[in-house]
Formats: C-alpha cells, sequence, structure tokens
C-alpha cells in the first residue's frame, strides 16, 4: 500500500499533461492550459553546509537571510547596498528590491536562493556562488511557488541558473544568466521548466550556459530571450502549447528542439551559427502539430532538421514564411513522412536546399509558393510566379543521402566533379525529391529580426 499511492500520484501527472490531438488542417491554438497540483513534494532532500564549509570569501558577510526573516510578510524589503552570505529560502509573500547594489553569495555550496512561496517579487539583486553538484542540481534561484515576479537579476558563478519546477504563472524577466566556467556538456542548466504551466520568460540572456529546457510543461511563453554558446537554446519534451517568439540565438549546437510535443508555435526568432557535426537550427523528433513561421534560419549545418514529424495521425508541420539561407542543409527529413505544409519560404545560399536520408523523397509533403535561388524557370506573364514547377533532384547527392557516413565527403572536390558530371550527362537516374508547382520567382522582401548592436 505503501507505494500504490506514489504510483498512482505519478500515474496522474502523466495523464495530466497528455496531449489532445488536433482535427486535419487546424492550427494548435493557444491559450491557458488547465493544470492541477498533482504532486505534494517534488524536492529531494539537500545537504546543509555550515560556515565553515563555504568558501571564506563569505565569513563575516551578514547573512541575508536575517534580514528575510525580519521582514512582516506583504512588505517591501530594501537592503543597503553591499554582498551578503547566503543561502536564502523564501518562504512567504515579499518583495525584494536590491537595486541592482545587492550581491547574495552562498560560497559555493548548495543553491543560493530558494523561492518557496507563491506571490513574491525578488528584483535587482546579483545571486552567485551555489555549489558544483549535479546530484543535488546546485542552483542560483529554485523557484517552488506561483505568480511570483523574478526580474533584473544577475546570476553568474552558479551551476544551474534558474530552475522552476512545478511552478505556475511566474514572470522570469530581464535576467543575465551566465553558468560555472566548465565544459559544456558539465554545466548547468540557464533555464528549466518542469512540470511548470503559463509562465512567462521574456528578455533574458543566457550565455554560456548549458540547456534552456522546457519538460512536461505547458502554455508557457518564451519570448525576447537571447542565448549564446550555449548546447541547446531551447528544448522541449513532452510540453504542449508553448509560445516560442522573438528570440535570438546564436553560436549554439541546437537553436530549438522539440520532442515527443505537440501544439508549439516557433515564430520570428533569428537562429544563426547552429554549427558542428550535430548542429541544427530547429529540429523535430516526432512532434506533432507545430508552426514554424517567419524566423530568419541562417549559417547553419542543417537548417530545419526533421525525424518522424509529424508523428500524431492527421497531424501537421506548418513551415512558412521563414528564411532559409546559408545553411549547410536547408531542411534534412530523416524520413518520407508525409503532413509537412511547406510554404512561402525563402531558401537561398545553403548547400543543398533539401535532402532526405536513405536516398527517399518528401513529395507526399506540401510544396508550395516557396522562392528558390537556383529556380531557371521564367515568370512571363509578371504575376511573380514561376511558369514552370520548381523540381529538386538528387544527382551524386544521393551517395551521402544513403549512406550518413558518406556525408563527411559531401564537399569534397571529388564529389562537387562527381555532381557535375551527373548533371550535364547522367549515368544514373536522379532522384526527385520535391516538386513546388507554383515557385516565387522574386525573393519576397523581408524584415526579420536584427541582431544586436
Amino acid at each position: 500500500m505503501r507505494l500504490a499511492r506514489p504510483l498512482l500520484l505519478a500515474a496522474l501527472a502523466l495523464s495530466a499533461t497528455a496531449s489532445v490531438g488536433f482535427a486535419p488542417e487546424q492550427e494548435p491554438a493557444r491559450g491557458a492550459s488547465e493544470h492541477a497540483e498533482v504532486r505534494a513534494e517534488v524536492n529531494a532532500p539537500k545537504p546543509v553546509f555550515p560556515l565553515y564549509l563555504r568558501d571564506k570569501r563569505i565569513h563575516g558577510l551578514k547573512p541575508f537571510q536575517a534580514l528575510v526573516d525580519a521582514a512582516p510578510a506583504g512588505s517591501v524589503l530594501r537592503p543597503a547596498p553591499g554582498s551578503y552570505a547566503g543561502p536564502v529560502n523564501l518562504n512567504k509573500p515579499l518583495t525584494i528590491e536590491g537595486g541592482g547594489r545587492v550581491s547574495i553569495d552562498a560560497g559555493d555550496k548548495g543553491s543560493v536562493f530558494t523561492l518557496e512561496t507563491d506571490g513574491a517579487t525578488l528584483r535587482g539583486v546579483h545571486l552567485t556562488g551555489s555549489g558544483d553538484v549535479h546530484d543535488t542540481e546546485d542552483a542560483c534561484l529554485e523557484i517552488r511557488g506561483h505568480r511570483n515576479v523574478v526580474e533584473n537579476l544577475v546570476i553568474d558563478n552558479c551551476l544551474f541558473g534558474i530552475d522552476l519546477r512545478q511552478s505556475n504563472e511566474n514572470i522570469v524577466r530581464n535576467n543575465r544568466i551566465t553558468s560555472k566556467h566548465a565544459d559544456l556538456g558539465v554545466r548547468g542548466d540557464g533555464l528549466r521548466l518542469w512540470y511548470s504551466m503559463n509562465n512567462r520568460v521574456e528578455g533574458n540572456s543566457l550565455i554560456d550556459t548549458r540547456d534552456f529546457v522546457v519538460w512536461y510543461s505547458n502554455g508557457n511563453t518564451i519570448r525576447d530571450n537571447i542565448g549564446r554558446r550555449s548546447r541547446y537554446s531551447m528544448h522541449f519534451m513532452f510540453a504542449q502549447s508553448n509560445l516560442v517568439e522573438g528570440n535570438r540565438y546564436y553560436d549554439n549546437a541546437v537553436g530549438i528542439y522539440v520532442m515527443y510535443t505537440e501544439g508549439i508555435i516557433i515564430r520570428n526568432n533569428l537562429i544563426s551559427h547552429a554549427t558542428g557535426a550535430t548542429g541544427m537550427g530547429i529540429g523535430f523528433k516526432e512532434a506533432s502539430n507545430t508552426v514554424v513561421e517567419n524566423n530568419d534560419i541562417i549559417y547553419c549545418a542543417t537548417g530545419i532538421a526533421s525525424d518522424l514529424s509529424p508523428y500524431q495521425p492527421d497531424t501537421k508541420i506548418w513551415i512558412r514564411n521563414n528564411r532559409i539561407a546559408y545553411n549547410g542543409i536547408g531542411i534534412l527529413f530523416n524520413n518520407e513522412r508525409v503532413g509537412n505544409i511547406v510554404t512561402d519560404n525563402v531558401f537561398e545560399g545553403n548547400l543543398t536546399h533539401v535532402a532526405v536520408n536513405g536516398a527517399g523523397n518528401v513529395r507526399g509533403n506540401t510544396w508550395e509558393g516557396n522562392y528558390w535561388d537556383d529556380y531557371q524557370g521564367f515568370d512571363r506573364d509578371n504575376d511573380g510566379r514561376g511558369d514552370s514547377a520548381y523540381e529538386a533532384y538528387a544527382y551524386a547527392d544521393q551517395i551521402w543521402m544513403e549512406k550518413p557516413h558518406a556525408l563527411f565527403f559531401k564537399n569534397a572536390p571529388l564529389m562537387e566533379a562527381l555532381d557535375f558530371l551527373e548533371r550535364l550527362a547522367p549515368f544514373s537516374s536522379p532522384n526527385l525529391i520535391l516538386r513546388d508547382a507554383t515557385p516565387r520567382f522574386t525573393k519576397p522582401a523581408r524584415h526579420g529580426i536584427q541582431p544586436p548592436a
């Protein structure tokens, strides 16, 4: 009987996040996601570190916890400028105004600040000096409550940055987050949402962290953030109906990855320089009913990578009005899955616009009104559309599409020469990958997101 109750609660938690399929041709709806308190306790016990085990730099500093304990619930705490010793646990509604002149340092042990209440505000504070233990998930800020506001924080020298766990309707805004100096794979996540619904994550800067993850979390808005030199700028898993809008992601291994997820809207983002052997701007893994629109996806190893997506029956992936430019591969499909609707995009400067692993094709998907910079037709009636269809063939490229290990030689001089000869006088049948019956003849003007000054 002791095991039955936790197992039942876990089953309820999973069922609470189960998705509901959309009708064919219906785009994912945005709106408040219903959620329930499905777990009473989500925090594993953490060790307690006395002062003598913490770094000597915080010895002699006034404990910030004493100020929190003395402040009445519902009041505004304006500490005197200076440095204070952590850790801090806030378990009552309180507004803390640091004014950018207050620093809290945990001396490289445990987490720095835990916000374990509803309706509090933490603003203008520098948090630093967490521990470096992944098992206890040492972080600068742990949020364990609802309807809190966390803004204008500077977070550095922490393993994890901001960790929301089963916390709903919070605002996380205009924070600057970096991790500890470590190799990419052993840093902590800059931002993490776990079973957290309807939060707003806006205007944050995540630089030199590991990932920004949204797991089992629905109805969140992620807007106007900057991510640099991380692994995943955004990683969704089992997370439904989230909005990703107006973000700028540079020099990360992966821009946005959508995994086992439905109802994501990705629009007006700039994703560039996702390079390396596995670099991709946007990736899908068994995702469904996702909209990708009006993004600039440039200078990536692969612009968009799709694996078994859309996954659920009678669902779609809409890819429209994007600029997919100067990538190694514009869109890479891992299989011949149908249900992708690719319309009104600009494909320019990619070494290969569209590729399909296994030397397959994606003709069963919808391709309409895209601009292709290698289109060789005419527009005699000046209607802005090509008079003939755009057809993408794979010639010598069939070699690396069929044998992924040959991708290493994709742009080798010998492969380029072989491809030229194949196009000049084919000695094998080329593979028709796609057909766009109404290609744009003139590249449409775009007003994408500009990089910061």
